[in-house]
């Protein structure tokens, strides 16, 4: 009788394992300085957006800085969806795609469409996240020594 290792078909313990079946390797150092700049721009962003929604809530209202919440929100997740696009930018992908911009565009709407919601707010809000890059850039720039 043949041995399942002989079968044909069957794959045998020295075989190695083709492209398809590999398994991704340990991130390199790039990649690992890449994931600790996406959260340390994630923690910074909702840093500033704590900070922020308790501030405009003070001077303004509830309502306002619901709305400035709103955008802030919809700025994180953008920042998320950018990030996993530039994580697979050269292996799976050749170029930025611009869907992201939807996300903004459909709120925006969304704020023109009902009388609740408020546009500035929302896209203030919005841009927290570049705001969380700047504050990242600086700190580097002025500490190096701080990562």
């Amino acid at each position: 009788m043949n041995s399942p290792e002989s079968l044909p078909g069957t794959p045998s313990q020295e075989t190695e394992p083709t492209s398809d079946m590999a398994v991704p390797a340990e991130p390199n150092a790039s990649m690992q300085e890449y994931y600790q700049l996406q959260a340390a721009l994630l923690k910074t962003t909702l840093i500033l957006t704590g900070i922020t929604f308790g501030s405009v809530w003070i001077f303004y209202s509830l309502n306002t800085a619901l709305n400035y919440l709103i955008g802030a929100c919809t700025g994180v997740v953008y920042l998320r969806m950018l990030a996993r696009n530039v994580a697979q930018l050269g292996r799976e992908r050749n170029k930025l795609g611009s869907a992201r911009l939807a996300l903004l565009i459909g709120v925006i709407v969304l704020a023109a469409q009902l009388n609740e919601l408020q546009i500035m707010p929302i896209f203030l809000g919005f841009l927290t996240y570049k705001a969380a890059v700047i504050f990242y850039m600086l700190r580097t720039t002025i500490l190096p020594d701080s990562n």
